[in-house]
């Protein structure tokens, strides 16, 4: 994609939505976003594998902005991750209390479960004051997508897909390592593991 340098707030914007600076050609700003690692998980259990292994290169200060709709396994995918990180549970959806803080029972990474569903902006996202926690804990933001990006450039974006039959479980998870923290490779690699 090409930005006109003399749009810094588009630059900026684009920048906002995980495009990167590639490179500068005739006043433009070439862009380039990284492609997701998409998975298949035929069922709750393959969801809750899936956020054990990405435990397994998760970090303190490591943001995941999760979407999908209603029941599409945000929070199937976050009991795994909790297990992953060996954090104390249970790990339920946090939509009536907006956040839940899972402790790590080894001196990892605390696990910050939020569900931004009735949130409405960044600035209420903000009043649950996650930027104490967020250098120290993962955290995960339920249908964070349009209000948690704010949060940090370097985060994970998970999207999840179900398919339009009903008696089938399966998910498409779509997993995007955004900025410079992130290698898609390791992260491909994690997800992909037997």
């Amino acid at each position: 994609m090409l930005v006109r340098l003399d749009h810094p707030e588009l630059v900026a914007g684009w920048q906002g939505v995980g495009f990167r600076e590639e490179a500068v050609r005739d006043a433009h700003v070439l862009l380039r976003r990284p492609l997701p690692v998409v998975v298949e998980a035929p069922d709750a259990d393959a969801m809750r594998e899936l956020g054990r292994r990405l435990a397994h290169v998760l970090n303190p200060g490591d943001l995941i902005v999760a979407s999908g709709e209603l029941g599409a396994g945000k929070t199937t995918f976050t009991q795994g991750l909790g297990a992953g990180l060996n954090v104390d549970g249970p790990v339920i959806s946090p939509t009536f209390v907006l956040s839940r803080i899972h402790r790590s029972r080894n001196g990892g990474p605390d696990l910050v479960h939020v569900d931004a569903y009735r949130l409405g902006s960044f600035a209420e996202l903000e009043d649950l004051d996650l930027e104490a926690s967020l250098g120290e804990a993962v955290t995960l933001v339920e249908w964070g997508s349009g209000v948690a990006e704010a949060l940090t450039t370097d985060r994970i974006e998970l999207d999840i897909h179900r398919g339009t039959d009903p008696d089938d479980d399966t998910r498409w998870v779509s997993v995007t390592p955004l900025g410079d923290r992130w290698d898609r490779a390791a992260v491909a690699a994690a997800l992909k593991e037997d």
